[in-house]
C-alpha cells in the first residue's frame, strides 16, 4: 500500500494535545519513571513496550490503583501463555469502579435510555448502595469467591449492578443478551455452571415487546447448578415460582464490602462467537482488566469525570464490559436498551444528543448504513457535546471516515479501533494527540507490542502480514474454562508463532506508525500467492448503491485451482443484471487489483452473521466445500440459520 503521507482528515489542535490526559501522563511518567519527555506518542509507545514493567507500574500509580496487599514485582513471568502480572497483590475491581461515589455522590453514574423513555439517571450514591445491598444478598445465598453468577439481561442498570456486586464478592460474572435463544445461552452458561441467574421477563426492541419467560424456564431446567434465580420485571410480570425479586435484593442501605482477591482472580467469562463449535469460554482477571481498562479508557479514550460515554452494545458483546469500565475513570456511562435503528436509521445519533455523549461508539456497519440511508446527523441533531466517534466490529472503510467528517463535524476525532473479545480491549486505535488518516487506525496502543509478521516471523512495514503481539498484556486470558491442560488456549493464539500471540487478522503497519486492518486471516483470500483481506473487497463493493451487503470466500479446489465467489445481497429494487455485474467487477479491478476480481458474482437472499453481527466467512466456505451444515457451523451462533440453506444448496448443485 502507499505510504506517502496524505493530508490527515483530522489533526488535534495544540490546545487539545496539551489538555489530553495522555500528554499529562507522559510528562508525569518522564519525571517519575524515566519516560521520554519529548517525541510525542511514538516515543511514549516505544518506551511502554521496551520498559514494559516500568510502564505498567506507572499506570497503576497514575490511576492510584489500590493494592490492599502490595505486589512483589510487576511481571513475575513474562512468557506467553502464562504471564504472571503483579504476583502477591490483592485488590477489587468493583471497589475501583465505585470510587467516584465518595466525591460525586449525587451526580449520575449511569444514564439509562430505551425506546420508550428519556434518559434516567442512577447516581453514584444509589449505584453504590444497590451494589452493597445485592452483594450482601449474594453472600447470604452462599456465593463465594470463584462462584459463577450469570445474567440473561439487556443493557440496563440492573445488569451493571449485578456485575459489580458479583465482582465485589469475588464471584465470576458472565452474561448473554436476551435476544439469544436458549441453545445459544446454554452453550455458554453450561460450560461455567453458574450458581445464580439474573433474568428479565422480556425486552423491548424495534417497538415491540418480546416475552422471554419460556426461555428463562428452559434455562432454569437445564442449569442444575443454580441455587437462585432473580427476576427483573422489565415487562411488568410477576416473578415465577421459586424466583427472587430484584427489588427485594437491592432495597437495603448497605455499604458494599469488597472481597480483596489476588490480581489474577477471575473477574468474568466472555465467549467467542462459536461459529464452528462450542464458544470458547475466555476468562479474564480482576487486576488485568482493571489496569488495562484504566489505560485504554483513561489515556487512549481520554475519559474523565466530565465525560459521558455511550457505546451501542449488548450484554452479549465484550464492548458492554468495556463500556461498564468507563466507571473506573469516573465517567457517566450511557446505557441504551433497544434497536440501533428504531424508529429510523438515525436512532443512535438521537440518543447521543439526548444523553450529551462526549464519546459515542458504534459499529462500522452502522456508520455505513447511515451513509447509505442518507442520514444527516449534525443537520438533524445537536451533537456539539460529541468530541469523538469511535467504531469497531469491523474495519471502518475510507468512505465511513469521510462521511463522519462531512456529516457530523469537520473537527471530529474519529477513532476506528481494533482488538477482540480475547483481550476485552484494543490492540490499536484511539490516540487523542495524533492525526487521523482516512482508512487507518491511529496507532498501536500503549504497552502493546503490535507487529505485522510474514509466515516466517519476520516483521513487516508497509506490507500486509499477520497481526501479532510479542509481549504479554494484562488482560490476556488467564485461561479458558474447562481447558485443564491449556491446550485449547495455546492452539487458539500460539500455535503459529511459539510464544507470540497471533490474533488472526491481516494488518499493515505503516511507516508513519498507523495501522490498517484488512480482515480475518483465517478466512484468507490467497490467489497466486497474494494474500488479500476480505474487508478491502467489501469496502469497494458496498459503495455501490445497489449492494446492501456482500460476502467473499476463497476455496481451494481438488485440482489445484481456486474458486473465489462474491455473494451479494441487493438493495430493494436492484437487479443483478449484466450491467451491475460489470460495474462490480470494474469497481474491484480499478479500486483494488485484477487479482481481487471474483470468479463469480452470485445473488443471495441475505448474508449470515454471528449473534454479534460479524459476517461468517469460514462456515460459508466450509459449506461450499461440502461440509454438512451441522459440522460446518454451530447453529446457535448464527443470526439467521435459514440463510445458510442457500449456500448449502449451492454446494450441492454446483458442478
Amino acid at each position: 500500500m502507499s505510504t506517502v503521507n496524505p493530508q490527515p482528515l483530522w489533526q488535534p489542535t495544540a490546545e487539545r494535545i496539551a489538555e489530553a490526559r495522555i500528554t499529562r501522563f507522559q510528562a508525569w511518567a518522564a519525571e517519575h519513571h524515566g519516560a521520554p519527555a519529548d517525541g510525542g506518542y511514538a516515543a511514549l509507545h516505544r518506551w511502554s513496550v521496551e520498559e514494559l514493567e516500568t510502564f505498567w507500574k506507572a499506570v497503576t500509580e497514575w490511576f492510584d490503583v489500590r493494592f490492599t496487599t502490595p505486589y512483589e514485582r510487576v511481571l513475575g513471568d513474562r512468557s506467553m501463555p502464562g504471564a504472571q502480572w503483579f504476583p502477591g497483590a490483592t485488590l477489587n475491581y468493583a471497589e475501583h469502579a465505585l470510587r467516584a461515589a465518595g466525591s460525586r455522590a449525587d451526580e449520575p453514574a449511569l444514564l439509562h435510555v430505551d425506546e420508550t423513555h428519556d434518559p434516567r439517571p442512577v447516581t453514584w450514591a444509589d449505584l453504590r448502595r444497590q451494589v452493597g445491598s445485592l452483594a450482601a444478598e449474594l453472600r447470604a445465598l452462599g456465593v463465594r469467591p470463584g462462584d459463577r453468577v450469570s445474567g440473561y439481561l439487556p443493557n440496563i442498570p440492573e445488569a451493571v449492578v449485578a456485575l459489580l456486586a458479583t465482582a465485589a464478592v469475588g464471584g465470576v460474572w458472565t452474561s448473554c443478551a436476551p435476544d439469544f435463544g436458549a441453545r445459544s445461552v446454554l452453550d455458554r452458561f453450561q460450560q461455567v455452571e453458574p450458581v445464580v441467574l439474573f433474568t428479565v421477563d422480556g425486552y423491548r426492541y424495534g417497538g415491540k415487546e418480546h416475552d422471554r419467560r419460556e426461555i428463562v424456564a428452559e434455562l432454569r431446567r437445564e442449569l442444575p447448578t443454580l441455587r437462585a434465580v432473580v427476576h427483573i420485571p422489565l415487562l411488568g410480570t410477576d416473578a415465577p415460582d421459586g424466583a427472587l425479586e430484584w427489588s427485594a435484593l437491592t432495597a437495603a442501605d448497605t455499604a458494599p464490602v469488597f472481597e480483596q482477591v489476588p490480581f489474577d482472580h477471575p473477574l468474568w467469562v466472555l465467549y467467542s462467537s462459536g461459529t464452528t463449535g462450542l464458544p470458547k469460554a475466555i476468562v479474564q482477571s480482576q487486576g488485568g482488566i482493571l489496569v488495562e481498562h484504566l489505560k485504554q479508557l483513561g489515556l487512549h479514550c481520554d475519559l474523565g469525570p466530565e465525560d459521558r460515554f455511550f457505546w451501542y452494545t449488548s450484554t452479549g458483546w465484550m464492548m458492554w464490559n468495556f463500556l461498564v469500565s468507563g466507571l473506573l475513570t469516573g465517567t457517566t456511562v450511557v446505557l441504551y436498551d433497544g434497536s440501533p435503528g428504531h424508529p429510523d436509521t438515525g436512532a443512535q445519533w438521537r440518543i447521543a444528543e439526548r444523553t450529551g455523549a462526549t464519546l459515542y461508539g458504534t459499529s462500522a456497519a452502522y456508520v455505513m448504513a447511515c451513509r447509505k440511508a442518507g442520514v444527516h446527523p449534525s443537520r438533524d441533531h445537536d451533537l456539539s457535546a460529541v468530541k469523538c466517534v469511535a467504531t469497531t466490529g469491523s474495519p471502518l472503510p475510507p468512505d465511513g471516515f469521510r462521511w463522519l467528517h462531512d456529516e457530523v463535524r469537520h473537527d471530529l476525532w474519529i477513532a476506528s479501533v481494533s482488538g477482540g473479545t480475547d483481550v476485552c480491549s484494543c490492540f490499536a486505535g484511539a490516540v487523542p494527540t495524533l492525526p487521523v488518516h482516512v482508512g487507518e487506525l491511529q496507532a498501536p496502543c500503549l504497552g502493546t507490542d503490535l507487529q505485522s509478521w510474514d509466515p516466517s516471523g519476520k516483521p513487516l512495514t508497509d506490507e500486509v502480514g499477520e497481526l501479532v503481539v510479542t509481549n504479554p498484556m494484562p488482560s490476556m486470558p488467564i485461561h479458558f474454562w474447562n481447558d485443564p491442560d491449556g491446550s485449547r488456549y495455546h492452539d487458539s493464539y500460539f500455535d503459529t508463532y511459539p510464544g507470540v500471540w497471533r490474533h488472526g487478522d491481516w494488518i499493515t503497519l505503516t511507516s508513519r506508525g498507523s495501522v490498517v486492518i484488512h480482515g480475518r486471516s483465517d478466512s484468507t483470500l490467497n490467489r497466486q500467492g497474494v494474500r488479500m483481506g476480505s474487508a478491502d473487497i467489501y469496502e469497494a463493493v458496498e459503495r455501490l448503491p445497489e449492494i446492501k451487503e456482500s460476502l467473499v470466500v476463497g476455496i481451494e479446489q481438488p485440482d489445484g485451482g481456486y474458486w473465489m465467489p462474491l455473494f451479494v445481497h441487493l438493495a430493494p429494487g436492484a437487479t443483478l443484471d449484466d450491467d451491475l455485474t460489470d460495474r462490480i467487477r470494474k469497481t474491484i479491478r480499478t479500486q483494488l487489483s485484477p487479482r481481487h476480481v471474483p470468479d463469480e458474482i452470485i445473488e443471495v437472499p441475505g448474508i449470515p452473521h454471528t449473534l454479534t453481527g460479524k459476517r461468517i466467512e469460514v462456515p460459508v466456505k466450509r459449506l461450499l466445500q461440502g461440509t454438512p451444515l451441522e459440522k460446518a457451523v454451530n447453529p446457535g451462533s448464527i443470526d439467521n440459520l435459514d440463510l445458510l440453506a442457500h449456500y448449502q444448496e449451492l454446494a450441492r448443485t454446483r458442478p
